[in-house]
């Protein structure tokens, strides 16, 4: 993308601002990592949310830098999971998915069955993002390679696995070219 993705706009907001008013209203803690431009996100981040009726979100933010963000996204999954905060649960979200509506969060989180440790969505048989991580596997993303990414993870003996089939075709964007960009901005559900 010509844009730096977390701080396009999408209705009216930057992409990283949509995500964190949805994750507020589920999380008591939201950690974001950092890798490129890491000041001007956490600036703009706090400017946006130093408005009065933001405020609150700020106590719940803690900002975490990846040093190796050039080696991918996985070293960020494991910067984030680093710093949580005994969380029995972890939810890993992307920074291109600024359109999953609010009633989603709700729905995914209400599919928590301790009897799993990996709580995937898909759509279409087609499985998608955000994912829900506990506390029980914390340590097997911590000690893989930096190098390693989820899929390599998800197959691993240890993961309890539950795939929600869902209605929200949006946990399949991933929003990588200006091409990208614009059909969510086209898009008629947006």
């Amino acid at each position: 993308m010509d844009n730096f993705k977390p701080l396009a706009i999408f209705k009216g907001n930057t992409f990283i601002h949509n995500i964190i008013l949805k994750l507020n209203t589920i999380c008591d803690q939201i950690i974001i990592v950092t890798g490129y431009k890491r000041e001007e996100l956490k600036n703009e981040i706090i400017k946006d949310l130093t408005k009065d009726k933001y405020a609150s979100i700020i106590k719940k933010i803690d900002f975490v830098y990846n040093a190796n963000f050039n080696k991918g996204m996985f070293g960020s999954i494991q910067a984030g999971i680093s710093k949580h905060d005994n969380s029995e649960w972890v939810l890993l979200h992307q920074v291109d998915q600024p359109g999953l509506p609010q009633k989603f969060y709700i729905d995914f989180i209400s599919q928590i069955n301790n009897e799993y440790n990996w709580i995937q969505p898909s759509f279409k048989n087609k499985y998608g993002h955000p994912i829900l991580i506990k506390k029980s596997l914390y340590n097997l993303i911590l000690d893989e390679r930096i190098e390693s990414n989820l899929g390599i993870i998800s197959k691993n003996k240890k993961i309890k696995k539950k795939i929600w089939d869902c209605n929200y075709k949006e946990i399949l964007q991933d929003i990588d070219t200006n091409e990208d960009y614009l059909n969510i901005l086209k898009s008629k559900d947006n």
